[in-house]
């Protein structure tokens, strides 16, 4: 009989002799120091994908407003605005928004070339890594001047337009985002409340838009002509990227994955939605048409309209939000022609007034239960009893229109004196279209090819061929 077997011997545990507060409490202050969420840092990059994706979109939705011999250069005006805004970003333009300044108005260079900018967390967003900050608010610098060249479109020139959105990004939008996101900025200390960029992406650029018209001038046969817009697919597409961007837009700038996040993109698809119908009913009792030029106008304007306060406040909101920007837009359209300026595609009238209706909304409806979604902690407007805030967001917007206008005017009269640097194009090249003459190339042509074919042999012969471009548009105007 065989003798027992010996038990196994015990495995050494390897806490024994730990002292396991002492453990969790070192744990917790390594987590205090860089305490990145993977789930946070994976929506961020999400969202910057997301807003990516907006700037050909505002691209193909102002494209299909122009005519179809300007068609072109608007889209390749979009992607250019991100090329040149993505190395200003990269070499100044983060370090002056989002520097540690110690002034109100611009930070430092201490970021300059993304010096310093890697893992470690950046401007009080501490779940996510610096470099992935940096590169979503890159996205909303890039798209920020495409949406302001809208209102030179078909008579300014392209190359002036690179050295403009340069300049522009820096002393107007990264001084402007600054002082709202910075923590060290002056409305940001304040109090003002922008969650998404009412003043730094809308305001400044609806300004900035109607500074560019007035310098421009008119377009040849303004005023006599009908300007209508060429291909109603390319706006309806523009917007579908628009609206889907805008989720990252908004619901990225949580800059977390949390309950507030999702809140925001509720409010944004919902204002959206009774935007457009809001403007589109406004056009159908006139011309009893259910336009979807007029939808797709509606549904920007409400999408511009929420976004400074897409993080502050709820569902019930956002209908009064879409249904106030959707009639107060669509009337501030007829601005153009009262005061007889030339803003081709409507952007003072959309972004512009609709930032500053969402900076005022925003103030009445903040509610401090929304904002506590992601544990922040914020007194709220006029639904909390919060009355001063009403005079923070009046001042930032006041604010922000006063200086893109200005110094925006200034940088295109100065650049217009510089020779080689004219702003609008020739008579000559405006009557051929942009994309011809400033790009050498069409969004649209078709060939015209005469074939022989030999009836014996089924053998074919090009007799003739001919490139046979679209005929230029010569009425035109958007409503």
């Amino acid at each position: 009989m065989s003798a027992p077997a010996a038990a196994p011997a015990a495995e050494p545990n390897p806490f024994d002799g730990v002292n396991i507060t002492e453990l969790i409490a070192n744990v917790s202050a390594l987590s205090s120091v860089n305490d990145i969420d993977q789930g946070h840092t994976a929506w961020i990059m999400m969202s910057t994908a997301l807003v990516f994706i907006m700037i050909p979109g505002v691209g193909y939705f102002y494209s299909g407003m122009a005519r179809s011999k300007n068609a072109l250069s608007l889209i390749m005006l979009s992607v250019l605005s991100l090329a040149v805004v993505s190395i200003q970003w990269w070499a100044i333009g983060f370090s002056l928004a989002f520097g540690p300044g110690t002034s109100g108005y611009i930070g430092n260079l201490n970021y300059a070339f993304f010096m310093g900018v890697g893992t470690e967390p950046l401007n009080g967003a501490v779940k996510i890594p610096g470099i992935v900050f940096a590169m979503y608010q890159c996205m909303f610098a890039a798209i920020t001047p495409a949406l302001a060249i809208g209102s030179a479109a078909e008579r300014g020139r392209i190359f002036p337009s690179i050295i403009f959105i340069f300049i522009w990004s820096t002393i107007v939008y990264d001084p402007i985002a600054y002082w709202t996101w910075n923590l060290n900025g002056w409305s940001a200390k304040m109090g003002g409340l922008d969650f998404a960029g009412g003043t730094p992406v809308h305001i400044s650029s609806g300004a900035a838009a109607l500074a560019y018209c007035l310098i421009l001038g008119k377009r040849t046969g303004h005023g006599t002509d009908e300007f209508k817009p060429h291909n109603i697919a390319n706006v309806v597409l523009g917007t579908v990227l628009l609206w889907f961007g805008w989720f990252g837009f908004n619901g990225g700038s949580a800059l977390n994955s949390t309950s507030r996040a999702a809140m925001a993109i509720a409010v944004t698809n919902l204002s959206a939605a009774v935007g457009g119908l809001t403007w589109c009913l406004l056009d159908y009792r006139l011309e009893k048409k259910l336009s979807a030029l007029a939808f797709c106008s509606g549904a920007v304007a409400g999408l511009v309209a929420i976004t400074p306060g897409s993080g502050y406040v709820g569902t019930p909101a956002a209908v009064a939000f879409g249904f106030i920007a959707g009639i107060c837009c669509n009337l501030a359209v007829k601005l153009k022609h009262i005061f007889d300026f030339d803003d081709a595609l409507d952007v003072f009238a959309v972004h512009g007034v609709g930032g500053v209706i969402g900076n005022i909304l925003t103030a009445i409806f903040a509610e401090q239960k929304i904002v506590a979604l992601d544990e922040t902690v914020l007194p709220g407007g006029w639904l909390n009893q919060h009355w001063i805030q009403m005079g923070h967001q009046l001042a930032d917007s006041v604010t922000g229109v006063a200086y893109s206008f200005v110094v925006t005017y200034l940088i295109l009269f100065i650049m217009d004196k510089i020779p080689g640097l004219s702003l609008r194009a020739d008579p000559e090249s405006e009557a051929k279209g942009l994309d011809e003459t400033e790009l050498g190339e069409l969004a649209y042509y078709h060939v015209d090819r005469l074939v022989a074919v030999n009836t014996r042999t089924g053998e074919t012969k090009t007799v003739k061929e001919e490139t046979i471009h679209q005929q230029n548009d010569t009425n035109a105007t958007i409503v």
